[in-house]
């Protein structure tokens, strides 16, 4: 599941360099937790995090770099430098070895996760990479820019191979879906757009949200999707046909995530009203 939080949480004070390869700061200002909280990660800004497949890793991207912490101790492995701006996006591959990362440097960058070496900078993109998504399989890549598309790479090599051009705007969120075969993005242009992997042939434009859509996630039957905007709306359409299946209505300000839960009876959706919200597939 990503958090897309856009606000300065988690922050930590630093008396020593932060900004070079594996070197942490030595001390920090300790700030009371909140309650029920473990422990504070994170550096700066904070803009997604993610957990690895087997949830020994937590990545955490934002304003000061990649920040890779093991879950078990709580405490920072690495810090991945080479992004020469803020990073948007973090995804991990299926088998948990590799992370992609998106920027505001128009690059995204894939490194591994164990040894923290940068394997390769897929470039291309002509403006911010806002989301960055791993295929199922593992085999490839979608980023959504703020130069209004959507572009997939081969997660081997690196290779561009297809931009997929339709949104009237910034493409702000990209997901596959269970299978593989479909990718979903939202934008700028208060739209959801879905995409056939293999071709980039565009599948179908689902419209209904009056802002920006921040966010979107498949169930995990693939059967429906759910969509979270600046309209301050999660809304849930039939992933075959397009049709629009209901709106959720409850948060007060712009919904940033959505995700399903693994038995797909449950929405989450976080939202910048300060709330989680939790939603039955069913009857709302």
């Amino acid at each position: 599941m990503k958090k897309r939080l856009f606000s300065n949480v988690l922050p930590y004070l630093f008396v020593s360099t932060v900004f070079l390869p594996f070197t942490f700061a030595a001390d920090v200002i300790h700030w009371d937790l909140p309650e029920g909280a473990k422990a504070r990660l994170g550096r700066g800004s904070i803009s997604e995090i993610a957990y690895s497949p087997d949830g020994g890793h937590l990545v955490v991207v934002g304003s000061m770099g990649i920040w890779v912490y093991d879950t078990a101790t709580d405490e920072a492995v690495a810090l991945l430098t080479g992004h020469t701006d803020n990073v948007y996006s973090v995804s991990f591959s299926p088998d948990g070895s590799t992370i992609v990362s998106g920027s505001k440097d128009n690059t995204l960058r894939m490194w591994d996760i164990n040894t923290g070496e940068h394997l390769k900078t897929l470039t291309g993109h002509t403006a911010w990479v806002w989301s960055v998504s791993f295929s199922p399989d593992g085999t490839t890549v979608a980023s959504g820019s703020m130069d209004d598309t959507v572009r997939v790479w081969n997660a081997t090599t690196g290779e561009h191979l297809k931009t997929l051009i339709g949104h009237a705007g910034y493409v702000t969120g990209v997901s596959f879906s269970p299978d593989g075969s479909t990718v979903a993005s939202g934008g700028r242009d208060a739209t959801v757009r879905l995409w056939d992997a293999a071709t980039g042939e565009h599948l179908k434009t689902l419209i209904g949200h009056t802002a920006w859509v921040w966010g979107m996630s498949f169930s995990p039957d693939g059967s429906t999707i759910a969509s979270g905007s600046e309209d301050d709306t999660v809304r849930v359409w039939d992933a075959a046909t397009g049709e629009h299946l209901k709106t959720l209505i409850g948060h007060t300000g712009h919904v940033t995530g959505v995700s399903f839960s693994p038995d797909g009876t449950t929405i989450t959706s976080g939202s910048s009203d300060g709330t989680v919200l939790l939603w039955d597939v069913h009857t709302r």
